[in-house]
């Protein structure tokens, strides 16, 4: 997948998405992080989309040999990020709870997907066109 101590695949596109992963201060305290936007495509995206990861659906976050999707990766990148500015503290304190990250976790991507709408972007593009949306 990628030699970096944490991989980070996550919409691009979506405001929200980016500006949560600027936000968590996440090289301080795990050293390398490759930023993946799953937009782009690639042999990483596609292995997720091959293992079942739906990434419209989820972040996916690779930490050592484990990976961590949707309100789990965001648990883990709250719990490894550093307090940054007052929004980044909230979020992360607010996400760090993994009970409260699954029940904000659909409100948190229907107003992704709302404001993708908004903004006249589509999802994203699926590497394998026989993979359910």
């Amino acid at each position: 997948m990628s030699d970096a101590n944490l991989t980070v695949v996550y919409d691009g596109e979506c405001p929200f998405c980016s500006n949560y992963v600027r936000l968590m201060a996440l090289r301080r305290s795990v050293g390398t992080v490759a930023l993946v936007d799953a937009r782009a495509g690639g042999p990483l995206v596609e292995d997720l989309a091959q293992r079942g990861y739906d990434l419209d659906n989820g972040m996916v976050v690779r930490h050592g040999r484990s990976l961590y999707y949707g309100p789990d990766a965001l648990v883990l990148l709250s719990t490894l990020s550093e307090d940054r500015g007052a929004i980044g503290r909230v979020l992360s304190r607010l996400l760090r709870s993994p009970t409260r990250a699954r029940l904000l976790y659909p409100a948190m991507k229907l107003g992704r997907r709302a404001t993708l709408a908004l903004l006249g972007r589509g999802l994203i593009a699926r590497p394998d066109p026989g993979l359910p949306r």
